[in-house]
């Protein structure tokens, strides 16, 4: 069975406390494809996979009208955050509105450090500049085409805020020095929702295994693993009924 996720669904280790488990009970071998959700839609477009789990609801469901995807199930959600130096050039610290806070590094010039890779937190990004009114350009915005781990690290060494999935942030926490500056956000939740390829486009595809996949991860037992998995004592994803 071939399955194609998020970084965040793997830097956060959460695809490497399910896989096994399933592999086990449906006697099949997963291979996961780790990338952003744009690579991972792609894969379902030209059937180079056979199930998708990613992050970008308004993608998904395009995907799903457009006949490629079918069955797709919201498993999960993390939640997004705005991390940062500790100094908090924007004074964004507190704020609960992530569009203000964007708002806040624009016009402060404060610098940022973008994904630039068409996953899903590169698409939530973009919608809330524009829902902030906001063309992001200059020196300040920093986009460098990476997954959630290396963009973390990019914005620690140059002291500069990003967007990022918590998952992830509390999984690297010992390593960074940006602390969180806004959560809990109205605007912050991020949905993870898992598609089967359309076996009718796709003829070739595994599609009774990867509904086998869909209807585990809405069972008790994979909801108990996602709901239980910690992190330095924290939960990270909080499953969807």
């Amino acid at each position: 069975l071939r399955l194609s996720t998020t970084t965040s669904t793997e830097n956060s280790g959460l695809i490497e406390k399910l896989v096994p488990v399933f592999e086990a009970k449906h006697d099949v071998s997963v291979h996961t494809i780790v990338g952003g959700t744009g690579r991972a839609l792609n894969h379902a477009r030209n059937g180079d996979v056979d199930i998708i789990l990613v992050h970008a609801k308004n993608s998904e469901l395009e995907l799903v009208e457009s006949r490629f995807g079918v069955n797709r199930q919201e498993i999960m959600y993390n939640e997004f955050i705005i991390v940062g130096p500790e100094s908090d050039p924007a004074r964004i610290n507190g704020m609960k509105n992530m569009q203000e806070a964007l708002a806040n590094i624009a016009n402060t010039r404060s610098a940022f450090v973008s994904r630039g890779d068409d996953s899903g937190t590169h698409k939530k990004e973009l919608r809330l500049w524009n829902q902030a009114g906001i063309k992001p350009e200059g020196d300040w915005y920093k986009e460098v085409g990476l997954g959630m781990g290396k963009a973390l690290q990019i914005a620690d060494e140059l002291n500069a805020y990003v967007l990022a999935d918590k998952g992830t942030w509390l999984f690297m926490r010992d390593r960074l020095s940006l602390p969180i500056h806004v959560e809990g956000a109205l605007d912050g939740r991020n949905v993870y929702g898992a598609i089967a390829v359309n076996p009718e486009v796709h003829p070739h595809v595994n599609y009774e295994d990867a509904m086998n996949l869909i209807n585990w991860l809405k069972s008790d037992e994979a909801k108990n693993i996602i709901s239980t998995y910690r992190v330095n004592g924290e939960q990270l994803f909080y499953v969807i009924e």
